[in-house]
């Protein structure tokens, strides 16, 4: 008996020597550290069918590269969800970490701002073709892209900047600005499909480029004096799509750059690193 139990346990040694070790964790690998304000690369999984991020379908490509980011204000916490085809779920939380604003405190209250009719009847339909702009799905790839600024010149204003009025914060700023003269040319940051250009100014914006990178990632140049490109048209990184202006609701000549990913505000020098020298 005690030789039987012995050989069982010799046996039974040699299966556990002998079993495949255990398949290795499949994970989701990011590019870089997530950041309010950032745009972050990933690689899924191969077989991955589904993933979300805070809930949000993610497209993947077939070699399992995707895109996340992160709004201005985004929370701490943020959880990238999948499934894979044989059923495996993914999970992974992610930290955001948090990003110092330039924020001025300014001892006056905030003055509300007066819209009449007038203005509101030509808002509307400018901020419904700004959104149906953004709705549009395209073949564009320039989000895999290194980002280069469309215009070399002085930053003249800060993404993510805001005036507290006695405690009462104002909006922040939405995108960077570059200072420059009119009719300078801006060039494409990045491959990508042109979803509108504004046939006249509009109210706020003035003459208005949107481009589509692909992946829920856009880019809007603002108070443009000139739009060299069409709807629909495909421009490579470094094409020239339009000149400086001061069209709009401006102060002065400048490029206005903004950049979201779905509902998600980003800040430009991010994806492009700070400004080249001149």
């Amino acid at each position: 008996m005690k030789g039987w139990i012995a050989a069982a346990a010799l046996a039974m040694a040699g299966v556990a020597a002998t079993s495949p070790a255990a398949p290795p964790a499949v994970e989701l690998v990011l590019a870089d550290t997530p950041v309010q304000g950032g745009a972050l690369l990933g690689t899924a999984p191969k077989g991955t069918v589904e993933l979300r991020f805070n809930g949000q379908l993610v497209p993947v490509d077939a070699d399992g590269r995707f895109l996340i980011a992160f709004d201005r204000d985004a929370a701490s916490q943020a959880r990238l969800t999948g499934r894979l085809a044989d059923g495996t779920l993914l999970d992974r939380a992610l930290t955001v970490a948090p990003r110092d604003w330039r924020i001025e405190r300014v001892d006056a209250p905030l003055r509300p701002t007066k819209s009449t009719e007038a203005f509101l009847a030509l808002r509307k339909p400018e901020l419904e073709r700004i959104a149906a702009a953004r709705e549009t799905v395209t073949d564009a790839q320039g989000w895999r892209q290194r980002f280069i600024w469309p215009r070399i010149g002085r930053v003249s204003g800060l993404f993510g900047a805001q005036r507290i009025y006695q405690g009462q914060p104002g909006a922040y700023h939405g995108g960077v600005d570059i200072a420059g003269a009119t009719g300078e040319p801006v060039v494409a940051p990045a491959d990508g499909v042109v979803i509108l250009a504004a046939d006249r100014p509009f109210t706020l914006e003035g003459n208005l480029l949107m481009i589509d990178h692909g992946h829920g990632l856009n880019s809007a140049f603002l108070h443009l004096s000139r739009i060299d490109v069409i709807p629909g048209q495909h421009v490579i990184q470094g094409q020239r799509i339009g000149a400086i202006g001061a069209t709009g609701r401006a102060t002065g000549p400048h490029l206005h750059w903004g950049m979201k990913w779905n509902e998600a505000r980003i800040d430009p020098i991010l994806l492009t690193g700070p400004m080249p020298q001149n």
